[in-house]
């Protein structure tokens, strides 16, 4: 493929990126220590997707929020699903919340005690439901649910409980739902977790069948992991069902993504690119917590960071980077994955912004609007929303 040739491929994917934005991260949200609120913060789930429809406005590829139950209840889903058509938004995936209540402490659906897991299941399926009234696609699902100290509980029964409560979930999906299951190192459980790794969740997806996806949380691994590899055999394995990006330095850090390692994120978008996930079901949603930043700059800046990302990883020579794969050049064929890298991809994702009828620099756009003052201004009084509220 030519240069220019690549560069309008290239344009062509990037406008048919979509990037879904967490409802969460426009409210307060901070560490185990701290929570920093800020004026101007959304107080419900409609001012939130107020401030995602800006984000959308000046980006043009942020289209769907994902909802997080209960944090983001009302008393009528389809009529929440019917605002954010006026606001040129779609709802996407919705998050459940098996982790808050005081039942929780020791589990949710592996926790022993059978009353507890029914609780945790009955609000699974209410989160179908609620998928039924939105039109969403996914039910994402994380399980803080693990042990602290080796006797605590039989890891094997465990994974017993936790199968029966995946089942139950996926016979409720309906026509063209899925549910994603997450996995993370650790955190709040610290000897075992339930959902530790993708080999875990992959050995449950694959259990349960086709509507049963893996999502990839950037956070989620041990240092050193190698995502991209995961990515790569999820791809090809077709069980890859989604992504959470941020970054991370230390842990589940929740940066924004991009921030710790852009490489890293270059890395993981070249598989996606290669294994013919951008043109595929995956869901590309940010899953970020900003506590000292301003919340709606950073989510801006998030979704930048994956469109430049995405442009590089595009733009990789992938006859020339098989050509050398094939004679062994190791330096030549990691030369032509670092050409692509250290191209300067600002001014082709400001055209596709452009061309989109969006903004080529969207943070100066923002910041030019006054919608950070007038929401200041406007949301005083009132419950600001954040984790638990």
């Amino acid at each position: 493929m030519t240069g220019q040739s690549a560069v309008s491929a290239a344009k062509a994917a990037l406008k048919s990126q979509a990037i879904e934005l967490p409802s969460w991260a426009f409210g307060n949200s901070g560490t185990r220590f701290k929570v920093f609120a800020q004026p101007g913060v959304p107080r419900s789930p409609q001012e939130k997707l107020a401030d995602a429809a800006r984000v959308h406005a000046h980006t043009g590829v942020a289209p769907t929020v994902a909802l997080h139950i209960p944090w983001d209840r009302v008393d009528d889903y389809s009529v929440l699903a019917a605002h954010a058509g006026d606001l040129g938004l779609r709802l996407g995936a919705v998050n459940s919340n098996v982790f808050q209540d005081d039942d929780y402490k020791l589990g949710s659906v592996t926790h022993p005690d059978p009353a507890v897991r029914r609780k945790a299941l009955g609000h699974l399926l209410q989160c179908v439901d609620i998928m039924d009234a939105t039109g969403s696609r996914d039910l994402k699902l994380w399980f803080s649910d693990g042990t602290n100290y080796p006797g605590q509980d039989d890891i094997a029964a465990r994974q017993g409980r936790l199968a029966e409560a995946l089942s139950a979930v996926y016979e409720r999906l309906g026509e063209g739902q899925r549910m994603l299951l997450e996995y993370k190192l650790f955190e709040p459980a610290f000897y075992t977790t339930d959902v530790p790794d993708w080999g875990t969740a992959y050995a449950h997806c694959l259990r349960l069948g086709p509507k049963a996806q893996v999502v990839v949380d950037t956070g989620h691994h041990a240092p050193g992991t190698n995502i991209e590899f995961i990515v790569a055999m999820l791809l090809r394995e077709g069980k890859l069902g989604g992504f959470d990006f941020n970054s991370r330095f230390y842990a589940d850090d929740d940066l924004m993504v991009g921030a710790a390692d852009p490489f890293q994120l270059f890395r993981i978008m070249y598989e996606v690119v290669h294994g013919g996930g951008l043109a595929s079901d995956i869901a590309f949603m940010l899953d970020q917590c900003h506590n000292i930043e301003e919340k709606i700059p950073a989510i801006i800046r998030s979704v930048m960071n994956v469109q430049e990302a995405t442009a590089k990883a595009l733009l990789v020579d992938g006859e020339a980077l098989a050509a050398a794969q094939r004679a062994g050049d190791v330096l030549g064929a990691n030369a032509v994955l670092m050409d692509a890298y250290n191209t300067d991809v600002r001014p082709l994702v400001a055209e596709v912004r452009d061309e989109l009828g969006a903004d080529a620099d969207p943070l100066a756009a923002y910041r030019a609007s006054g919608y950070g003052q007038k929401i200041v201004a406007d949301r005083v009084g009132g419950t600001q929303a954040g984790w638990g509220a």
